[in-house]
């Protein structure tokens, strides 16, 4: 492979407070795919993704719940955010929790060097509060309710929710020292905040000028204590946008924080002020490098609204995988929402897909392929004779797909990636139809023929394999299998996947079943 370059990309650390939906899903898949690709181009690659534990919010939970609030959250992270990475195949290398100690220590000291530094003041706040967001609420982030049971209060445009009135003695970040760096920031790197959308909105929000941010709360004890201050517990979002760097070894490991730092910040656009704006001033304040790319991607709609259990529009990823399989999951929402732009989930939509593009299009390709092999030539793969024009076609296809797929994953679009490799599965099937191996098979005369044209699309099997891979690991893995290939496809070169001859005359292939069996009904939907 490749000289290894560093690719460290961090999902949000998602709050436990209920159960995952495919939002929160989505977000792990794209992340997922991108460092599952990075891997198999040779990058140094590390994924984190966690968990976000403290605040007011999982305190009156789990007060309601009758628990503690370490009690309630370890059960939520237990029983439903741990498997949420199994049901939908996500191979990060560490999770972190923000009531790990390891994290825990990071804030203390990362705090303490900031107090130390004249960089965090005491002081007194008074502002709207959401308590769903964990957020002071700006006058542009509030509507007055117009009907329903909140009608005439002030709410949340996010959650809808009346927000709080609060006055408190806090401590306070001096955030707004750092309004013009971080301008300089935004135009010295003008990729730093992805995409454009999110970059114009992040831009304007600081040009309008920043205030000091409140970093402590002192009404609950559900949180990381102050150092200096154990009356007060740290800002649950202060606390939680450390995890990218407690995880990596900050203050404790600085040769790991060298090879990981800095990170790319693949987040939801609703919390990009967070990522592109709080947290670089953090860093800033402490010396450290910014991170490599803030990308803030769209949100999943159902029924034209963002997902939201308040509002009953939340499907759970298993809804979806019990009756589709994860690798449909990944590849459908890789495939039908473009990263970055809002995207809306339909049953109809995904039932359209799975049958026309995987079992139709790429399953019912590798099927028959494998299958005319066994019955024409015992199960051995032929050779290849002379080449004519359609088979160079293929050839091409396969060669100039890779390399499409390859600048699409390093600019965070993989859905144009698989617009790419989806060249090669609908030009295979052309192919196929055009060359008629099962005519050329009743003819002694063109053996060779049916040889090349069987070794052809057997070829271009093996790219779509390991092109595939980081979006549908488990159907690539079985067809990696039934091409008789050695090794994990998860761990082939992504750099040479487009070259063509790559596998061996007279490998024995294998029975393969149906890479995406046909479904009958959308239980799922009820």
């Amino acid at each position: 492979m490749a000289a290894a370059d560093s690719f460290y990309i961090a999902t949000p650390i998602f709050y436990v407070n209920d159960v995952p939906h495919i939002g929160h899903a989505y977000t792990e898949v794209a992340s997922d795919v991108l460092a599952r690709w990075h891997r198999q181009r040779g990058d140094d690659t590390w994924l984190l993704t966690g968990t976000d534990e403290h605040g007011e919010k999982i305190l009156r939970t789990a007060v309601a719940n009758g628990t503690s609030p370490k009690q309630w959250v370890d059960k939520l992270v237990a029983e439903s955010w741990q498997p949420l990475l199994s049901t939908i195949d996500i191979a990060n290398d560490d999770f972190i929790r923000t009531t790990d100690e390891r994290h825990e220590a990071t804030v203390r000291a990362f705090l303490q060097k900031l107090y130390d530094d004249g960089y965090i003041y005491a002081g007194e706040y008074s502002g709207y509060y959401c308590v769903g967001c964990e957020e002071y609420k700006q006058d542009d982030d509030l509507l007055t309710a117009t009907d329903g049971e909140y009608k005439g209060q002030l709410v949340c445009k996010i959650h809808g929710r009346p927000v709080e009135v609060l006055k408190e003695k806090n401590y306070f970040f001096r955030m707004s020292q750092f309004q013009q760096q971080l301008l300089d920031l935004y135009e010295q790197r003008p990729d730093f905040v992805q995409p454009q959308s999110v970059r114009n909105e992040i831009v304007s929000f600081v040009s309008r000028g920043l205030e000091d941010l409140s970093i402590s709360r002192s009404s609950f004890d559900w949180g990381i204590k102050l150092p200096w201050d154990e009356s007060h517990v740290v800002y649950v979002w202060f606390d939680a946008l450390l995890n990218y760097i407690s995880a990596t070894g900050y203050g404790t490991d600085d040769a790991n924080f060298a090879r990981r730092w800095p990170a790319v910040h693949l987040i939801g656009k609703d919390i990009a002020r967070f990522h592109a704006v709080i947290w670089p001033a953090m860093l800033m304040a402490a010396g450290v490098e910014v991170p490599r790319t803030v990308f803030g991607h769209g949100w999943l709609l159902v029924n034209g609204e963002k997902m939201s259990k308040t509002k009953l529009t939340g499907i759970q990823p298993t809804q979806i995988t019990d009756v589709f399989g994860s690798d449909a999951f990944r590849y459908y929402f890789m495939r039908a929402v473009a990263l970055g732009q809002d995207g809306s989930f339909s049953w109809e939509d995904i039932s359209a897909r799975y049958q026309a593009e995987l079992a139709n299009g790429f399953g019912n390709l590798a099927s028959r392929v494998v299958a005319m092999i066994n019955r024409y030539f015992d199960g051995e793969l032929p050779a290849a004779g002379a080449l004519e024009p359609a088979d160079a076609v293929i050839v091409e296809t396969v060669k100039q797909a890779a390399v499409d797929a390859d600048a699409a994953i390093l600019r965070f679009a993989p859905h144009d990636a698989l617009t790419a490799i989806w060249t090669i599965v609908e030009r295979l099937n052309g192919y196929i139809t055009e060359q008629e191996p099962w005519v050329l098979a009743k003819d002694a005369a063109k053996r060779e023929r049916l040889a090349t044209v069987l070794n052809t699309a057997a070829e271009g099997l093996r790219a779509l394999a390991v092109l595939l891979s980081p979006v549908m690991p488990q159907s690539t893995t079985k067809l990696w299998t039934a091409l008789g290939q050695d090794g994990r496809v998860a761990e082939q070169d992504l750099t040479t996947a487009g070259e063509w001859g790559q596998l061996a005359p007279g490998t024995r292939v294998n029975a393969l079943e149906a890479l995406f069996p046909r479904v009958e009904t959308i239980e799922g939907a009820a």
